[in-house]
């Protein structure tokens, strides 16, 4: 029977206000099977078919569309799960992504032309078949255990819209569209309430996540020869990545691992960024225990520590930023941390201001991580207050500001080990007060932040010393400084009196 001549049939005994005889149809798996050779072996002729099996979906009894052809149960869902399978890879196909042959360029937008059109379609017949499968499934069709039909095709749809759904060269706003009411009928489906219930499913196990087939249909594409053909499956990837968290990610770990890895030793910042967050994910996702086993930590820490040799801010900053969460899992509790240690950086000598805004905003978090541990690295510390604190870092002076933070934060965990430092500190911080009370170029917003957070630092100086300087601070007067500066130190000899 031919389709067209099989659909027309379909449609009149569906809406037929008069009952007719019912035309003889042929095996369901016969007839996907046929469908998916068409759609494979006539590349000209596909739009017209997928607007055909749309109206199959549509159309069909779900009764005949997901009937079983064996008398054998077993090798009758199994047959159906495949032909079903086949014939939406064959859909999917005829919207795929053109592989790039050079992994150094990425395609221009004209290489997607064809693409767009084509998404739109098998979006729309894919849609179509949720809706009547979840009807069906919903309504008592499916099997009583849990090798539901809709475990088998949700994957594949999975991937394919979100590879349609994102804004990038090979989608539009219509194809986006098309891509994400797939998504909804996906979730409508299979009753599942967002993306993570969909990739994890539910904890006691009511519905089943997906997330093992999705990788299943990425693992062989994120390989280090492949995974640069396509320019979706990196974006693709990351999504399914950064949707699951504890405790499913541990299940998965082995295999989002290693691409994740692979993804951040990139040469190209975007890709190489894409890398380092899902990194930090599965740090902040995955047992300390399990990020410890097989060295895994220890592989991840190298992996991030060779990208602070980069000149690239925005890769730096999520790197630090991943950097600080990991030393959780490496260190031991500061009580505990022996001679050597993790906590090292290269900012001492880093002279672009906008590396050095990068470094000193992480600063103030490590100290944290290091607690009382920074009484080893207050040499280093000093050196960083010392180099920081005199380059302005105009218009909002971050670098400054972080900076006098990280001293707070120091004198306050290490403040028995101060004492030594004070004469060089308070020089520091007293030649930065007449300094920014002289920067005719300064905002009054940042002037006032900078000077009393450098008030606040000499007063920690000055507990540090048990009151020791506030006889070295009564001692400046109008002959060296002004007098924005002199209220500035009332301040301090001021409160101590109190």
């Amino acid at each position: 029977m031919e389709l067209s001549s099989l659909l027309h049939d379909l449609h009149l005994s569906s809406f037929s206000e008069k009952p007719r005889p019912s035309p003889p149809l042929p095996a369901i798996t016969e007839l996907l099977s046929r469908l998916q050779e068409k759609l494979i072996g006539a590349p000209s002729e596909s739009s017209s078919l997928i607007g055909q099996v749309e109206q199959l979906f549509q159309a069909a009894d779900p009764n005949w569309l997901f009937s079983l052809n064996s008398a054998n149960q077993e090798d009758g869902w199994t047959e159906l799960q495949a032909a079903h399978g086949c014939l939406i890879n064959a859909l999917i196909g005829c919207a795929a992504l053109p592989l790039c042959k050079d992994n150094c360029r990425s395609l221009n937008a004209t290489a997607y032309q064809n693409v767009l059109t084509q998404a739109v379609a098998v979006s729309s017949a894919l849609t179509a078949l949720l809706g009547t499968l979840g009807n069906w499934e919903r309504g008592g069709g499916a099997r009583a255990d849990s090798r539901s039909l809709l475990q088998v095709v949700a994957p594949p749809i999975c991937v394919f819209a979100v590879t349609h759904f994102q804004d990038q060269m090979w989608t539009n706003s219509s194809s986006r569209a098309a891509a994400q009411r797939l998504q909804e009928a996906l979730l409508r489906a299979g009753d599942w309430r967002d993306s993570a219930h969909l990739l994890m499913g539910d904890d006691e196990g009511r519905s089943r996540g997906i997330v093992g087939g999705v990788l299943d249909i990425l693992q062989p594409q994120m390989t280090k020869n492949s995974w640069q053909q396509c320019e979706a499956v990196k974006l693709v990837f990351a999504w399914t990545l950064l949707q699951v968290t504890r405790p499913s990610l541990s299940h998965h770990l082995p295999r989002l691992l290693p691409p994740s890895l692979l993804l951040s030793d990139h040469y190209r910042p975007e890709n190489c960024m894409l890398g380092v967050r899902c990194l930090h994910h599965i740090v902040l996702n995955t047992p300390a225990a399990e990020l410890r086993q097989f060295n895994r930590a220890e592989v991840l820490y190298q992996a991030l520590f060779k990208h602070l040799y980069t000149s690239e801010a925005t890769v730096i900053q999520l790197v630090l930023s991943c950097l600080l969460d990991l030393l959780l899992v490496l260190e031991k509790p500061p009580s505990l941390l022996g001679p050597s240690s993790t906590h090292d950086t290269h900012m001492e000598a880093e002279h672009k201001v906008e590396l050095r805004r990068v470094y000193a905003a992480a600063l103030p978090g490590l100290i944290d991580r290091m607690g009382v541990a920074v009484c080893r690295h207050l040499q280093r510390v000093e050196r960083v207050v010392l180099g920081y604190l005199e380059v302005s870092d105009p218009p909002e002076e971050t670098s400054r500001l972080n900076i006098l933070e990280v001293l707070e934060r120091s004198s306050r965990a290490a403040w028995p080990r101060m004492r030594r430092r004070v004469p060089v500190l308070l020089r520091c911080l007293l030649r930065l007060l007449v300094d920014v009370s002289e920067d005719s170029q300064l905002a009054d917003s940042a002037r006032t932040q900078l000077m009393d957070r450098t008030a606040a630092c000499i007063k920690l100086m000055d507990a540090c010393c048990h009151g020791n300087i506030q006889h070295l601070l009564r001692q400046v007067d109008s002959s060296c400084c002004s007098a924005e500066v002199l209220g500035c130190l009332a301040t301090v000899t001021m409160t101590a009196e109190r």
